[in-house]
Protein backbone atom coordinates (compact mmCIF):
# COMPACT_ATOMS: atom_id res chain seq x y z
CA UNK A 1 0.00 0.00 0.00
CA UNK A 2 1.67 3.32 -0.82
CA UNK A 3 0.68 6.95 -0.54
CA UNK A 4 1.11 9.73 -3.46
CA UNK A 5 3.29 12.32 -2.85
CA UNK A 6 3.89 15.09 -4.96
CA UNK A 7 6.66 17.13 -5.28
CA UNK A 8 7.27 20.97 -5.81
CA UNK A 9 5.78 22.49 -8.88
CA UNK A 10 8.74 23.73 -10.20
CA UNK A 11 12.39 21.95 -10.88
CA UNK A 12 14.66 22.33 -8.24
CA UNK A 13 18.36 21.42 -8.06
CA UNK A 14 20.52 21.98 -5.14
CA UNK A 15 24.58 21.76 -6.65
CA UNK A 16 27.21 22.84 -3.83
CA UNK A 17 24.56 23.84 -1.32
CA UNK A 18 22.97 26.61 -3.50
CA UNK A 19 19.87 26.30 -4.95
CA UNK A 20 18.42 27.06 -8.25
CA UNK A 21 15.28 27.22 -10.21
CA UNK A 22 14.34 25.87 -13.55
CA UNK A 23 10.96 26.49 -15.05
CA UNK A 24 11.84 23.52 -17.91
CA UNK A 25 11.01 20.15 -16.70
CA UNK A 26 12.03 18.31 -19.17
CA UNK A 27 15.23 19.49 -18.70
CA UNK A 28 16.51 16.70 -16.32
CA UNK A 29 20.36 15.95 -15.91
CA UNK A 30 21.81 13.86 -13.82
CA UNK A 31 25.30 14.07 -12.12
CA UNK A 32 27.35 13.12 -9.07
CA UNK A 33 26.19 15.90 -6.74
CA UNK A 34 23.38 17.46 -8.22
CA UNK A 35 19.99 16.54 -7.20
CA UNK A 36 16.60 17.67 -8.65
CA UNK A 37 12.77 17.54 -8.05
CA UNK A 38 10.34 17.57 -10.28
CA UNK A 39 6.47 17.05 -11.11
CA UNK A 40 7.13 13.86 -10.69
CA UNK A 41 4.99 11.78 -8.80
CA UNK A 42 6.15 9.66 -5.79
CA UNK A 43 4.36 6.90 -4.72
CA UNK A 44 5.27 6.35 -1.02
CA UNK A 45 5.74 2.53 0.02
CA UNK A 46 4.91 1.86 3.78
CA UNK A 47 6.89 -0.88 5.09
CA UNK A 48 4.22 -2.35 7.57
CA UNK A 49 7.52 -4.87 9.17
CA UNK A 50 8.55 -1.57 10.61
CA UNK A 51 5.04 -0.06 11.33
CA UNK A 52 4.14 -3.24 12.99
CA UNK A 53 7.34 -2.84 15.21
CA UNK A 54 6.64 0.92 15.92
CA UNK A 55 3.22 -0.25 16.84
CA UNK A 56 4.59 -2.58 19.51
CA UNK A 57 7.41 -0.25 20.75
CA UNK A 58 5.05 2.13 21.44
CA UNK A 59 2.18 -0.45 22.99
CA UNK A 60 5.00 -1.52 25.41
CA UNK A 61 6.28 2.04 26.66
CA UNK A 62 2.84 2.73 27.04
CA UNK A 63 2.38 -0.58 29.64
CA UNK A 64 5.43 0.31 30.96
CA UNK A 65 3.82 3.09 32.80
CA UNK A 66 1.30 0.51 34.45
CA UNK A 67 4.44 -1.23 36.05
CA UNK A 68 6.61 0.88 38.01
CA UNK A 69 10.26 -0.27 38.98
CA UNK A 70 10.67 -1.21 42.59
CA UNK A 71 14.12 -0.23 43.17
CA UNK A 72 15.79 2.66 42.84
CA UNK A 73 18.92 1.28 41.95
CA UNK A 74 17.17 -0.23 39.04
CA UNK A 75 15.66 3.52 37.77
CA UNK A 76 19.23 4.63 38.12
CA UNK A 77 20.53 2.21 35.56
CA UNK A 78 18.03 2.75 33.02
CA UNK A 79 18.94 6.93 33.49
CA UNK A 80 22.52 5.66 33.08
CA UNK A 81 22.43 3.46 30.45
CA UNK A 82 20.16 6.14 28.90
CA UNK A 83 22.86 9.05 28.66
CA UNK A 84 26.02 6.68 27.89
CA UNK A 85 23.49 4.98 24.65
CA UNK A 86 22.80 8.92 23.51
CA UNK A 87 26.50 9.61 23.64
CA UNK A 88 27.39 6.62 21.50
CA UNK A 89 24.82 8.25 18.80
CA UNK A 90 25.71 11.89 19.12
CA UNK A 91 30.05 11.59 20.09
CA UNK A 92 30.07 8.70 18.29
CA UNK A 93 28.17 7.92 15.10
CA UNK A 94 27.74 11.44 14.81
CA UNK A 95 30.58 13.83 15.51
CA UNK A 96 33.55 11.06 15.02
CA UNK A 97 32.45 8.20 12.46
CA UNK A 98 30.05 10.61 10.42
CA UNK A 99 31.92 14.45 10.80
CA UNK A 100 35.24 13.88 11.40
CA UNK A 101 35.30 16.43 14.37
CA UNK A 102 38.13 14.87 15.78
CA UNK A 103 40.62 11.80 15.96
CA UNK A 104 40.33 8.98 18.40
CA UNK A 105 42.88 6.18 19.70
CA UNK A 106 41.78 2.58 19.60
CA UNK A 107 40.71 2.26 23.25
CA UNK A 108 38.13 5.55 22.70
CA UNK A 109 37.83 4.11 19.14
CA UNK A 110 36.54 0.62 20.53
CA UNK A 111 34.61 2.23 23.30
CA UNK A 112 32.69 4.71 20.88
CA UNK A 113 31.76 1.35 18.95
CA UNK A 114 30.68 -0.13 22.09
CA UNK A 115 28.40 3.12 22.90
CA UNK A 116 26.93 3.48 19.78
CA UNK A 117 25.94 -0.57 19.31
CA UNK A 118 24.00 0.12 23.05
CA UNK A 119 21.98 2.62 21.14
CA UNK A 120 20.37 0.33 19.04
CA UNK A 121 20.25 2.63 16.09
CA UNK A 122 21.59 0.58 12.73
CA UNK A 123 25.20 -0.03 12.12
CA UNK A 124 27.46 2.96 12.01
CA UNK A 125 27.95 2.32 8.42
CA UNK A 126 24.63 2.79 7.37
CA UNK A 127 23.85 5.61 10.26
CA UNK A 128 26.91 7.57 8.42
CA UNK A 129 26.52 7.02 5.04
CA UNK A 130 22.55 8.19 6.01
CA UNK A 131 23.38 11.30 7.94
CA UNK A 132 26.05 12.17 5.51
CA UNK A 133 23.48 12.27 2.42
CA UNK A 134 21.61 14.31 4.63
CA UNK A 135 24.41 17.00 4.81
CA UNK A 136 24.92 17.49 1.32
CA UNK A 137 21.62 17.44 -0.41
CA UNK A 138 19.34 18.79 2.90
CA UNK A 139 15.57 19.13 2.33
CA UNK A 140 15.64 17.60 -1.55
CA UNK A 141 14.59 13.88 -2.43
CA UNK A 142 17.95 12.77 -1.41
CA UNK A 143 17.54 13.48 2.35
CA UNK A 144 16.87 10.58 4.20
CA UNK A 145 14.84 13.00 6.35
CA UNK A 146 13.56 15.16 3.82
CA UNK A 147 11.69 18.04 6.59
CA UNK A 148 9.82 19.11 3.68
CA UNK A 149 7.79 16.15 3.83
CA UNK A 150 5.93 17.47 7.30
CA UNK A 151 7.23 17.23 11.03
CA UNK A 152 6.20 13.06 11.03
CA UNK A 153 8.12 11.92 8.03
CA UNK A 154 11.02 14.23 9.44
CA UNK A 155 10.52 12.48 12.95
CA UNK A 156 10.33 8.96 12.20
CA UNK A 157 7.90 8.85 9.14
CA UNK A 158 10.83 8.39 7.26
CA UNK A 159 11.84 4.33 9.09
CA UNK A 160 8.04 3.04 7.84
CA UNK A 161 8.74 4.05 4.54
CA UNK A 162 10.89 2.63 1.52
CA UNK A 163 13.71 5.25 1.24
CA UNK A 164 12.95 7.70 -2.31
CA UNK A 165 15.12 6.13 -5.59
CA UNK A 166 17.02 9.57 -5.02
CA UNK A 167 18.17 8.82 -1.78
CA UNK A 168 19.51 5.13 -2.80
CA UNK A 169 21.46 6.95 -5.75
CA UNK A 170 23.07 9.55 -3.86
CA UNK A 171 23.94 7.23 -0.36
CA UNK A 172 26.02 4.69 -3.22
CA UNK A 173 28.28 7.59 -4.31
CA UNK A 174 28.75 9.50 -0.82
CA UNK A 175 32.28 9.16 0.33
CA UNK A 176 32.62 6.13 2.39
CA UNK A 177 36.46 5.41 2.06
CA UNK A 178 37.21 6.13 5.88
CA UNK A 179 35.01 4.03 6.95
CA UNK A 180 33.94 1.27 4.38
CA UNK A 181 36.69 -1.27 5.13
CA UNK A 182 37.53 -0.34 8.60
CA UNK A 183 37.25 -4.29 10.29
CA UNK A 184 35.69 -2.66 13.63
CA UNK A 185 33.08 -1.25 11.41
CA UNK A 186 32.40 -4.26 9.09
CA UNK A 187 32.22 -6.54 11.99
CA UNK A 188 29.27 -4.61 14.21
CA UNK A 189 27.53 -4.49 11.15
CA UNK A 190 28.03 -8.40 10.15
CA UNK A 191 26.43 -8.96 14.34
CA UNK A 192 24.64 -5.43 15.09
CA UNK A 193 21.25 -7.04 15.40
CA UNK A 194 22.62 -9.42 17.73
CA UNK A 195 24.71 -7.11 19.75
CA UNK A 196 22.44 -3.96 19.27
CA UNK A 197 19.99 -6.08 20.94
CA UNK A 198 22.31 -7.26 23.58
CA UNK A 199 23.74 -4.16 24.27
CA UNK A 200 20.35 -1.99 24.23
CA UNK A 201 17.84 -4.89 26.02
CA UNK A 202 19.83 -7.58 27.29
CA UNK A 203 22.63 -6.53 29.29
CA UNK A 204 19.97 -3.55 30.86
CA UNK A 205 17.69 -6.33 31.90
CA UNK A 206 20.56 -8.57 33.36
CA UNK A 207 21.52 -5.72 35.41
CA UNK A 208 17.92 -5.27 36.76
CA UNK A 209 17.07 -8.87 37.51
CA UNK A 210 20.99 -8.13 39.74
CA UNK A 211 18.81 -5.69 41.68
CA UNK A 212 15.80 -7.83 42.23
CA UNK A 213 13.09 -6.19 39.44
CA UNK A 214 11.35 -8.80 37.96
CA UNK A 215 11.40 -9.84 34.24
CA UNK A 216 8.47 -8.08 33.12
CA UNK A 217 8.71 -4.46 34.46
CA UNK A 218 12.17 -4.98 33.18
CA UNK A 219 11.27 -5.92 29.79
CA UNK A 220 8.38 -3.15 29.05
CA UNK A 221 10.64 -0.53 31.10
CA UNK A 222 13.29 -0.81 28.72
CA UNK A 223 11.81 -0.85 25.71
CA UNK A 224 10.37 2.40 27.16
CA UNK A 225 13.51 4.03 28.22
CA UNK A 226 14.78 3.15 24.42
CA UNK A 227 11.46 4.66 22.64
CA UNK A 228 12.46 7.72 24.73
CA UNK A 229 16.20 7.94 23.79
CA UNK A 230 15.02 7.49 19.94
CA UNK A 231 12.23 10.05 20.04
CA UNK A 232 14.90 12.56 21.98
CA UNK A 233 17.54 12.05 18.96
CA UNK A 234 14.91 11.81 16.03
CA UNK A 235 13.98 15.57 17.34
CA UNK A 236 17.01 16.78 15.68
CA UNK A 237 15.59 15.70 12.15
CA UNK A 238 12.17 16.90 13.51
CA UNK A 239 12.07 19.89 15.40
CA UNK A 240 15.47 21.50 14.66
CA UNK A 241 14.38 21.81 11.10
CA UNK A 242 10.98 23.49 11.74
CA UNK A 243 11.35 25.64 15.23
CA UNK A 244 13.75 27.73 16.09
CA UNK A 245 16.28 30.18 15.54
CA UNK A 246 18.29 31.03 12.63
CA UNK A 247 21.77 32.98 13.86
CA UNK A 248 24.16 31.61 11.15
CA UNK A 249 22.16 31.08 8.40
CA UNK A 250 18.39 32.41 7.44
CA UNK A 251 18.32 30.09 3.90
CA UNK A 252 18.38 26.89 5.48
CA UNK A 253 15.88 25.07 7.29
CA UNK A 254 17.79 24.00 10.43
CA UNK A 255 17.60 26.03 13.52
CA UNK A 256 19.39 26.31 16.72
CA UNK A 257 16.53 24.61 19.63
CA UNK A 258 17.60 24.92 22.97
CA UNK A 259 15.05 22.42 23.91
CA UNK A 260 16.76 20.20 21.39
CA UNK A 261 19.77 20.92 22.72
CA UNK A 262 18.77 19.92 26.29
CA UNK A 263 16.73 16.44 25.04
CA UNK A 264 19.68 15.48 22.47
CA UNK A 265 22.22 16.37 25.02
CA UNK A 266 24.19 18.75 22.73
CA UNK A 267 22.89 18.35 19.23
CA UNK A 268 20.16 21.13 19.17
CA UNK A 269 22.25 23.60 17.83
CA UNK A 270 21.52 22.68 14.04
CA UNK A 271 21.61 25.86 12.21
CA UNK A 272 25.34 26.04 13.63
CA UNK A 273 26.01 22.66 13.10
CA UNK A 274 24.74 23.05 8.60
CA UNK A 275 27.19 25.40 8.23
CA UNK A 276 30.11 24.33 10.63
CA UNK A 277 29.26 20.23 10.34
CA UNK A 278 33.82 19.95 10.88
CA UNK A 279 33.34 21.67 14.23
CA UNK A 280 33.36 18.93 17.34
CA UNK A 281 31.06 20.78 19.37
CA UNK A 282 28.36 21.40 16.91
CA UNK A 283 27.36 24.21 18.38
CA UNK A 284 29.52 28.02 19.63
CA UNK A 285 28.50 27.55 22.77
CA UNK A 286 31.56 28.28 25.68
CA UNK A 287 30.15 25.87 28.10
CA UNK A 288 28.45 22.29 29.18
CA UNK A 289 25.19 23.28 30.33
CA UNK A 290 23.59 22.52 26.80
CA UNK A 291 25.92 20.20 25.55
CA UNK A 292 27.33 17.35 27.92
CA UNK A 293 27.99 15.53 24.18
CA UNK A 294 31.35 18.19 23.90
CA UNK A 295 32.27 17.72 28.04
CA UNK A 296 32.64 13.86 26.95
CA UNK A 297 34.91 14.39 23.83
CA UNK A 298 36.89 17.19 26.12
CA UNK A 299 37.03 14.88 28.67
CA UNK A 300 38.78 12.01 26.39
CA UNK A 301 40.87 15.04 25.00
CA UNK A 302 41.87 16.04 28.52
CA UNK A 303 42.97 12.07 28.83
CA UNK A 304 45.02 12.36 25.43
CA UNK A 305 42.65 9.70 24.05
CA UNK A 306 40.98 12.39 21.69
CA UNK A 307 43.43 14.66 19.44
CA UNK A 308 42.53 17.40 16.68
CA UNK A 309 39.85 18.78 17.67
CA UNK A 310 38.30 20.82 14.63
CA UNK A 311 36.31 23.96 15.58
CA UNK A 312 35.70 27.43 14.19
CA UNK A 313 37.79 30.65 14.46
CA UNK A 314 35.29 33.60 15.97
CA UNK A 315 36.33 36.02 13.61
CA UNK A 316 35.06 33.89 10.51
CA UNK A 317 31.47 33.08 12.55
CA UNK A 318 31.42 36.75 13.42
CA UNK A 319 31.98 36.94 9.39
CA UNK A 320 29.31 34.23 9.01
CA UNK A 321 26.60 35.94 10.93
CA UNK A 322 26.89 39.23 9.36
CA UNK A 323 26.16 38.28 6.00
CA UNK A 324 23.43 35.53 6.57
CA UNK A 325 22.21 35.44 9.80
CA UNK A 326 18.44 35.60 10.97
CA UNK A 327 19.44 38.63 13.44
CA UNK A 328 19.23 36.80 16.52
CA UNK A 329 22.69 36.08 17.14
CA UNK A 330 24.53 38.84 19.47
CA UNK A 331 26.95 39.17 16.69
CA UNK A 332 24.33 40.78 14.44
CA UNK A 333 23.74 44.40 16.15
CA UNK A 334 27.52 44.76 14.68
CA UNK A 335 25.44 44.85 11.16
CA UNK A 336 23.88 48.10 11.98
CA UNK A 337 26.91 49.68 12.60
CA UNK A 338 28.75 47.78 9.58
CA UNK A 339 29.69 49.95 6.69
CA UNK A 340 32.55 48.07 5.01
CA UNK A 341 30.71 44.57 4.00
CA UNK A 342 33.16 42.91 5.49
CA UNK A 343 32.04 40.04 5.47
CA UNK A 344 33.98 36.60 4.54
CA UNK A 345 34.74 35.31 0.85
CA UNK A 346 34.45 32.00 1.99
CA UNK A 347 31.91 29.62 0.08
CA UNK A 348 28.69 28.39 1.44
CA UNK A 349 29.59 24.48 3.28
CA UNK A 350 27.03 23.37 4.63
CA UNK A 351 26.67 20.97 1.99
CA UNK A 352 29.73 19.14 3.67
CA UNK A 353 29.43 16.11 5.24
CA UNK A 354 32.44 16.89 7.62
CA UNK A 355 36.01 17.53 7.41
CA UNK A 356 37.47 15.58 4.98
CA UNK A 357 34.55 15.56 2.66
CA UNK A 358 36.71 15.45 -1.12
CA UNK A 359 34.67 18.63 -2.23
CA UNK A 360 36.63 20.61 0.25
CA UNK A 361 39.22 22.91 -1.53
CA UNK A 362 43.05 23.80 0.26
CA UNK A 363 41.37 27.28 0.43
CA UNK A 364 38.04 25.83 2.58
CA UNK A 365 40.94 23.59 5.22
CA UNK A 366 42.41 27.28 6.45
CA UNK A 367 38.72 28.05 7.74
CA UNK A 368 38.88 24.97 10.01
CA UNK A 369 40.67 25.55 13.54
CA UNK A 370 42.64 22.33 15.05
CA UNK A 371 42.67 22.19 19.07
Amino acid sequence: MGRNFSEDSVLTKQRNGVKEKNTNEDSITETNDVVEKSTTEYKMEIKWINVLVAIYLHGCAFYSIFLPMKYWKTVAIGWIYSIISGFGTTVAAHRYFTHRTFKANKPLKILLIIFQTMAAQEPILHWARDHRVHHKFTDTDADPYNSRRGFFFSHMGWLLVKKHPEVIRQGKKIDMSDLRDDPMLKFQKRWYAILGFLGNIGVPILLGLWCGEDFKTLWYGNIYRYLIVLHCVWCVNSVAHIWGTKPYDKDISPTDSRFVGFVAIGEGWHNYHHVFPWDYKTAELPGYRWNLSTSVIDFFAWLGWATELKTVPDEIIRKRVLRTGDGSHPYSIEMQNNNNNNFDKLRDTEHFWGFGDQEMTTEDMKYVKVL
